[in-house]
């Protein structure tokens, strides 16, 4: 069963995944931030309890457990895949997943709110992620009561969730507008349509790779298909703008940025250490150069699932034990020339 980062999907050169979230909380308890121990406790009781019967009626495995149990290498491994939240696996509260076997739907308990449904798929398809988020939010229903107002929609944690309590985002691959230095621009561009770009996991991160996220950033006032189509809307954009600025740079460029892509191969190809920043900014340009074909491989191999492998956590669930930085270092130098393919002439 492909993961999300394994689909090779619509879009891909730029737009990497589209994810739907859908924020939830039950009658039955306060909000998460107003929560107590005990109470938190038998939330997650209470929420686990729909796993088998997603399992019965969405026709695939799922599983779930307390985050508590899981190692530190485990949860910042699945905040990398984008599974969980970071603010998820650092807190201290009890709180629970509940994960389909190919990763595409995950149930966040306890984090900022009750129950987060969040579904994920290669590419760009928006439509196809908001599907998968419903059909579960239809069968979690079945079992937990969620709060919900007709005046104000459904009810969360934080008012700016409120109404749908859906976000929406697509994570892109931006290397010719960020090396443009028209990130900021784009932001402000595409605030004016209630869209945000955010860093590679959300709020209050970074960018890696020239990895980011646009997501909607209102919730009340549209309804499900009217955020949809504005964020692909703003998307389809941005798709454009990446791909003409690309155009201009190889028109400009074309020998220069072929001789940065084979450095930055032959970098990874024969390092003996490497830190993840460097690895990402160097998969960064090897993706630019696969994209714009300025380098062939002799087999297919897949560049998302190599970057998502570079991360500390997920490097070191790789080789299976927490390691120094610099014993990471030398792990992750040789995973990358293991999955590195050789370059056809």
């Amino acid at each position: 069963m492909l993961k999300w980062y394994e689909q090779m999907a619509q879009d891909n050169d730029v737009v990497i995944s589209s994810r739907v979230r859908l924020a939830r909380n039950l009658e039955t308890y306060p909000f998460s931030p107003k929560i107590t121990e005990e109470q938190a406790v038998a939330l997650v009781s209470d929420v686990k309890e729909i796993t088998n019967l997603l399992t019965q009626q969405e026709q695939r495995k799922f599983y779930s457990c307390n985050i508590s149990t899981l190692s530190d290498i485990d949860k910042s491994a699945m905040v990398e895949r984008h599974i969980v939240s970071p603010l998820l696996a650092e807190k201290e509260q009890t709180t629970g997943l509940i994960l389909s076997e190919d990763e595409t739907v995950s149930i966040m308990i306890n984090e900022e709110d009750h129950v987060r449904i969040q579904a994920i798929v290669g590419g760009m398809n928006l439509e196809q992620a908001y599907k998968e988020a419903d059909l579960t939010d239809d069968i979690a229903y079945e079992k937990l009561h969620f709060a919900y107002d007709e005046k104000f929609g459904y009810l969360t944690a934080c008012p700016t969730n409120a109404g749908t309590g859906l976000r929406a985002s697509c994570m892109v691959f931006l290397p010719a507008l960020s090396a443009a230095r028209m990130i900021q621009k784009l932001m402000e561009e595409v605030g004016k349509y209630g869209v945000t770009i955010r860093g590679i996991y959300g709020e209050g991160t970074k960018s890696l790779g020239n990895i980011y996220q646009i997501s909607n950033q209102k919730t009340m006032g549209s309804s499900e298909s009217e955020i949809i189509e504005n964020l692909k809307r703003i998307v389809t954009q941005v798709v454009k703008q990446e791909r003409k600025r690309r155009e201009y740079m190889l028109s400009v460029n074309a020998d220069e940025l072929e001789d940065q892509v084979f450095r930055s191969f032959g970098v990874l190809k024969y390092a003996r250490q490497i830190s993840s920043d460097d690895a990402m900014s160097l998969l960064s340009q090897l993706k630019f150069g696969m994209d714009c074909e300025l380098i062939r491989f002799d087999r297919a191999f897949n560049i998302h699932k190599l970057m998502m492998g570079v991360q500390p956590g997920s490097l070191q669930w790789i080789i299976g034990k927490t390691v120094g930085s610099v014993t990471r270092d030398q792990a992750r130098a040789e995973y990358i020339r293991k999955e590195l393919p050789t370059i056809i002439s």
